[in-house]
This record gives structure tokens, sequence and C-alpha cells, in this order.
């Protein structure tokens, strides 16, 4: 690479692909969660779901993993925002969105999500783990802290 100087230089780095997370939001007001072992940190890892987007358009992605991770089908989806997780590490983005109008439809877990498990929150309840540190995965932050009213 070369550097803001123009020095030549080495810059390591992580090519992943792009990812969604998917605030869905029943009618009475709770948050869809899926809870998954993570073999980086060991131990289970409560978040949104959602997953990589495949060369898919991210929207597309979004209603794609919410239906196989949790089993439903959004009747709407609008974009939230757009993070840059691990700047410093990957160019890949993290699309967030929030799905409303759910519906029942048909999981479809790969192999690494066998032991998932789904949950409904309370949103707020859902923002207080964000700022208990019980929910930790960058995207779920993000898009949970988006999706909620902001405080007085």
């Amino acid at each position: 690479m070369i550097r803001p100087d123009g020095a030549a230089g080495t810059y390591e780095h992580v090519v992943v692909e792009d990812g969604v997370r998917v605030v869905a939001l029943d009618g009475e007001g709770h948050v869809v969660l899926v809870e998954d072992d993570f073999y980086l940190q060991q131990r289970r890892v409560l978040h949104l779901p959602g997953g990589g987007c495949a060369g898919e358009d991210p929207q597309a992605a979004a209603v794609r993993e919410l239906e196989e991770e949790t089993g439903l089908v959004a009747g709407g989806v609008r974009l939230l925002g757009v993070i840059d997780p691990l700047p410093a590490t990957t160019a890949a983005r993290i699309f967030l969105f929030l799905a409303t109008g759910l519906r029942p439809g048909r999981t479809c877990r790969d192999e690494t999500e066998i032991g998932m498990t789904v949950q409904r929150w309370k949103l707020d309840v859902a923002v207080e783990a964000v700022r208990a540190g019980r929910i930790t995965e960058a995207g779920s932050v993000a898009a949970l802290l988006l999706a909620t009213p902001a405080r007085a």
C-alpha cells in the first residue's frame, strides 16, 4: 500500500463480505433476538438476526437472513443506517434494517447455527441490555440504538 505521506508500506487486513443486521419489531413492541455459539468468543452471543450478503442486495439479504434464522417474513423493511464495524481491519460494512409486519415463514439454518435460539424482548429491554453490556455485537448495538427513539 501507499501511505498518505507517499511511502510504500504493508497493511494487513481481512477480506469478508458485507453483512446485515435486522431489528424485527412485532406489533406489540417486541424485538426478535437470536442467541448462538461463537467460536472466537468461546461463548453464546445474543444478537439480532443477520449475516453475510453473499453478493446479494443488502435488503434482500436482510429479508433472507431474517427468515432463515427466525422463521419470520417481513411485510416491510427499511434501512436504518450503515456502519463500518472495524474500519482498520476490513472494508466490510454492515447494513442495518428495521423489519415490520412480521408473519410466519420457514427457518433454514446452516450447520453453524444448529444451536441457535430465538427470543422476543421488549425493545426498551433490549436497549437496556446494550447499555448493560449484555448485547455487544457491533451491528446489533448500532441497530438497536438507531431503532429506538432518542431519550429526553
